[in-house]
């Protein structure tokens, strides 16, 4: 089936490249942050985290490892969870002030996202902040050179941002995310411990969960690298490039541990083995689409968390409107893979069999309602909203739904199906709610 699947196109890709930082996996190893950082040529180095976690164990615990090594440290804290362009500014005044030779984060998505961001923003400013972004919100400009380097540390078991070389970011002024894009934003290095995550509560470990499994599903079904254009100058090559069989090996892994630990994880804080497993799970589905690409379901959580309001989510001790991202991007899977399942019916089943579906009796017809049966079922099992009706959404918001999330054309062209307008209208109305 992957050779199948890899097949070679009329103009297409005929190679693909996988960049990764060098991971440590483990519980307390984030006490290997001054070595660590030691190790890439740090001395003075910037510390991101959240308000949150500022005062808390694990920033305590990297800050006195730094400090033991002889690192300067000085932390910056004023990062908004679903960071935005006001968090990265924050950030890159800091750095650009700091005298800086590395930066170290320590916290979920937003706080690393952020670092990144703010790394390059600090090193080379442009005049307008959506220059970096990708057409048609931005100028597509290429970054001009390497950034700081960075020591990634996940507190969450979801996004995988220690292992990808993308930043999203909230920009206020359009009231929605984008994604900031280019192999020079991967972190150096990563230290994963496990334990960060014994303390979350169940709604968190779902959202981050969610986030993880669908990173996994959707990069296993993204087209294949093979359909993307030829690029002339390797060196040019986005990581954001489609499936290819490295990605393949970490998606299967990340969804075998999503099938078989989500829900224990969710629903017993107490089950050590079903957390470490989540936290690893999330890594390796970072490394899957941070090599890959996503598609669908991230596409078109963007238009969720652009048109929410009055809404907070439990768990969670941001103000309203706040829905989390993990939320907000399996809400409308189970309807995007029944439609998307079509375009690759194979990968489709084979990713809900890795993901501990029923395959018996299933054929390619079916491919599109056992991922969705799925997904379906262990939402259910984790107390997830049933679909945009729970978030507040009603048919009458389809049109500006799909709409707002049109604009995420990268995502949506390494589906493995072809996407209009009038098929994402189609897609969220079929998510408003599940039986």
């Amino acid at each position: 089936m992957g050779c199948q699947y890899f097949a070679p196109c009329d103009h297409g890709s005929e190679s693909f490249t996988i960049q990764i930082p060098k991971v440590t996996f483990g519980r307390g190893c984030l006490a290997e942050a001054g070595a660590r950082a030691a190790a890439i040529g740090m001395s003075r180095v910037a510390l991101f985290t959240d308000p949150f976690l500022q005062d808390g164990p694990y920033v305590k615990t990297v800050t006195q490892s730094l400090k033991a090594a002889g690192i300067d440290v000085a932390v910056f804290s004023e990062i908004r969870i679903e960071a935005d362009d006001a968090s990265v500014e924050r950030g890159a005044r800091f750095i650009a002030e700091g005298d800086f030779d590395g930066v170290v984060s320590v916290g979920g998505g937003s706080v690393m996202d952020t670092a990144k961001a703010a790394m390059l923003y600090a090193l080379y400013p442009t005049d307008d902040f959506l220059d970096y972004f990708a057409p048609p919100l931005g100028a597509g400009k290429a970054m001009p050179g390497p950034l700081l380097p960075h020591l990634a540390c996940p507190t969450t078991s979801g996004t995988g941002s220690e292992c990808t070389s993308i930043s999203v970011i909230r920009i206020t002024e359009l009231d929605t995310k984008f994604v900031i894009a280019s192999p020079v934003m991967l972190a150096n290095a990563a230290l994963i411990d496990p334990a960060c995550c014994d303390s979350l509560p169940g709604n968190v470990v779902a959202s981050t969960g969610f986030d993880l499994l669908s990173h996994a599903i959707e990069c296993y079904t993204a087209k294949a690298y093979t359909q993307w254009a030829k690029i002339e100058d390797p060196t040019k090559r986005p990581l954001i490039q489609g499936a290819n069989p490295w990605s393949d090996l970490a998606a299967r892994k990340a969804l075998e541990i999503a099938g078989e630990y989500l829900v224990r994880g969710v629903n017993d804080a107490s089950d050590q083995e079903a957390r470490d497993q989540l936290m690893w799970g999330a890594s390796l589905a970072g490394m899957a689409f941070g090599n890959s690409g996503t598609h669908l379901p991230h596409a078109m959580s963007y238009g969720v968390t652009h048109l929410m309001r009055e809404i907070t989510t439990k768990g969670y001790a941001v103000e309203s409107p706040f829905i989390p991202h993990g939320i907000s991007v399996v809400v409308s899977a189970p309807a995007i893979f029944r439609y998307a399942a079509e375009g690759a019916p194979e990968r489709h089943l084979e990713a809900a069999g890795y993901l501990s579906a029923d395959l018996r009796d299933a054929g390619n017809d079916d491919a599109g309602e056992v991922v969705a049966r799925r997904l379906i079922s262990l939402m259910k099992q984790t107390a997830m909203p049933n679909g945009l009706n729970d978030l507040g959404f009603t048919a009458a918001d389809v049109k500006a739904l799909a709409a707002s999330s049109i604009r995420q054309g990268r995502a949506i062209a390494n589906a493995p199906r072809e996407t209009n307008l009038q098929d994402m209208e189609n897609i969220y109305t079929a998510a408003l709610s599940y039986a």
